[in-house]
């Protein structure tokens, strides 16, 4: 596989697990010096993963990988998350968010500080260290910014299923509908520097640790390498080609018939098949909401 990466750094939140650990794998096998970041460096917590096990993956694959402890509801380490990041690593070419704890509850009953938290984790953190990347990506003359988002930032379909009724995400929702706006927003904003800012999300639901809990057992879900190569498709690009974008995990790759590899790079996997109760509202080309 080419290294289209070979060269650039990119900076990943929320990557001890999950999406955002498969994102970091996926951008170290195509040549990117991974800066790889969450809460703590070898403690799993509430859920398994921590950043010690990323990097190892990484480095098992070939690839280069360091770990920043950050906290992102801490205001100091987002102030300071972007600056460590181009110490250590010299710079930051492509930054992705993929941070934050999804909390559900009925909004009647949902406590003012989860609802605060939960636009901590989803629009104020990205928010802030978008402003502190930017700089140092002008600095550098082009840039990628990605921000994970969500297929529940489409209206609920009628009728109301139970999800939708009972599921308690309209808050969640919400804040990931200000998500994809706010980057389709920043894609403008940003064009006249050669920095491309698009919004990444599943198609369906991918079984990861934070989220596990939350999808059905019997609930079919997504492999998680299609989101990760549909990420490193909106992180090389000029802006001019590819911003704005809200690319969909299923849909995206199967439009611009992009071949998907696994974590490490090394091999075709079979193309995505889009499911017959996957939101219809989805537009595969990403050139909508």
């Amino acid at each position: 596989m080419a290294k289209i990466l070979s060269g650039k750094v990119a900076l990943v939140t929320g990557a001890s697990r999950g999406i955002g650990r498969a994102l970091a794998q996926r951008l170290a096998a195509a040549g990117a010096t991974v800066v790889v970041s969450a809460r703590s460096l070898d403690a799993a917590g509430q859920y398994e993963g921590t950043l010690k096990e990323t990097i190892a993956v990484i480095e098992q694959a070939g690839g280069t990988a360091h770990p920043l402890v950050a906290d992102l509801e801490q205001d100091q380490d987002l102030d300071t998350l972007v600056a460590r990041a181009v110490k250590l690593a010299g710079g930051v070419d492509i930054f992705i968010h993929s941070g934050g704890k999804a909390n559900y509850a009925p909004s009647v009953e949902m406590p003012q500080d989860m609802y605060d938290q939960t636009i901590g984790h989803y629009l104020r953190s990205p928010f802030k260290l978008i402003q502190h990347v930017v700089p140092e990506m002008r600095r550098r003359g082009a840039g990628w910014i990605v921000v994970l988002g969500s297929v529940t930032a489409l209206p609920p379909l009628r009728p109301y299923d139970e999800w939708a009724t009972y599921g308690g995400n309209a808050v969640y929702s919400a804040i990931k509908a200000a998500v994809h706006r706010m980057t389709q927003g920043l894609a403008a904003e940003l064009l006249p520097y050669n920095i491309a800012v698009n919004t990444l999300a599943p198609s369906t639901a991918i079984r990861t640790p934070g989220a596990a809990a939350h999808i059905p057992e019997e609930y079919p879900s997504e492999c998680i390498e299609y989101i990760a190569e549909t990420g490193l498709a909106l992180c090389h690009r000029p802006a001019a080609e590819r911003t704005g974008l809200t690319a969909y995990s299923l849909h995206f790759p199967l439009h611009h018939r992009l071949p998907v590899y696994t974590l490490d790079g090394g091999t075709r996997i079979e193309d995505p098949v889009i499911p017959p109760y996957a939101h219809p509202g989805i537009v595969a080309s990403g050139e909508g909401s």
